[in-house]
């Protein structure tokens, strides 16, 4: 498995950003949406944004080996979960996706994360990211909310945004809305991370 990790990095830079499209394989929008921007758009702004384009390369929500990414993170509140579509492993961090993304926000001082997910029409943020759900929201007419509404033990945003205090933004995109509409709204929230934020 590779994991294709795109930098638009210039040595200046003011902040550094990590975007993600794929978190599960069922969820591929976020894959069109970053290619279709970084085909437009090859030059670096003044902020350093890293684009993974698809982490799960499944075309179910689970990985390879029927692991929900989004439940597999080390966090204090990960559990030993039943065998369903929300199966987080046998043990936190076990998967090569989940390690890649370890390893990435160790190495980086990251100082906003953005998963693009489906289908509940809403900007989620954990830890310090109101702010930039606020103006996410702006862009797509979406509500913001800090609780996604039901539990999410070893979920990526507990990790990096309730535990290491990094602003992360879940953005869950309406399904059922047409995709180039939105992808002329997501060229303007990449805009605005790489050039405003």
């Amino acid at each position: 498995m590779t994991i294709k990790l795109i930098k638009k990095e210039n040595s200046n830079y003011e902040k550094k950003v990590l975007v993600i499209g794929v978190f599960h394989g069922d969820e591929p929008q976020g894959e069109y949406f970053i290619n279709s921007y970084l085909k437009k758009n090859p030059k670096n702004g003044k902020n350093a944004v890293y684009y993974i384009p698809c982490l799960n390369k499944s075309k179910c929500r689970k990985n390879s080996n029927g692991i929900d990414l989004n439940r597999n993170f080390p966090t204090k509140n990960w559990i030993l979960s039943e065998n369903n579509n929300y199966f987080g492993g046998k043990q936190p961090n076990s998967e090569k996706e989940t390690r890649f993304l370890v390893n990435l926000i160790d190495k980086n001082k990251f100082d906003a994360i953005i998963t693009i997910h489906s289908p509940y029409k809403v900007v989620n943020f954990d830890g310090p990211a109101e702010n930039l759900a606020i103006k996410i929201s702006e862009y797509l007419g979406y509500k913001t909310s800090c609780d996604i509404g039901y539990p999410t033990p070893g979920s990526f945003g507990t990790y990096c945004g309730v535990e290491r205090k990094i602003p992360t933004l879940t953005i869950e995109i309406d399904e059922n809305e047409d995709i180039e509409i939105l992808n002329n709204k997501f060229e303007k929230i990449f805009n605005y991370l790489e050039n405003k934020f």
